[in-house]
């Protein structure tokens, strides 16, 4: 199946920070690529991904980078593609002086943003973009919107039935 998404990944380290996009993206069945591409080590790589991901199908871009986390930006100027950053913890900051700059971007240059770690976010987000375009991703996500639905109702249901010790006792 043709990708739609490409996944750049500033580093190898930032893999396992990512482990819910690919469970959003199985779960929703998107269909992606991913690379490791960095905006500092390897500028000529982003730009050839970035530059030719519209020609070869891709749809939406996601960027995940941590520190400086540059890579989004590199991006969002080389394509007019919706980037999504995803900022990385890892650093001494935790994540914010990544969060920073990834979301502060210059007019005409936006790159939407989710929180730190959040690839699931970032998944989600993508899919919604495409299910623009495909009936059968938006009902797959309505589905899925309306099982975290009935999970919050069940929990709540436990809570009115336990109480609130009785349920952490029970839940852990």
């Amino acid at each position: 199946m043709q990708p739609l998404v490409l996944v750049l990944l500033g580093s190898d380290s930032d893999l396992p920070r990512m482990q819910g996009l690919l469970s959003v993206f199985e779960d929703l069945e998107v269909p992606f690529e991913m690379a490791f591409a960095s905006a500092h080590r390897d500028p000529e790589r982003v730009a050839e991904l970035s530059g030719s991901a519209a020609q070869r199908g891709i749809r939406v871009i996601v960027a995940a980078a941590g520190m400086a986390a540059h890579l989004a930006g590199a991006v969002a100027a080389r394509t007019l593609l919706p980037v999504i950053g995803v900022p990385l913890s890892g650093s001494a900051l935790s994540g914010v002086d990544a969060l920073y700059s990834t979301v502060q971007m210059p007019k005409g240059m936006p790159v939407a943003t989710v929180g730190i770690d959040r690839g699931d976010n970032a998944a989600y987000l993508a899919a919604q973009i495409l299910a623009l375009g495909d009936t059968a991703l938006a009902q797959r996500l309505l589905v899925l919107r309306q099982a975290q639905k009935a999970q919050l109702q069940e929990r709540d249901r436990r809570l009115q039935e336990l109480g609130p010790q009785g349920y952490l006792e029970v839940t852990g």
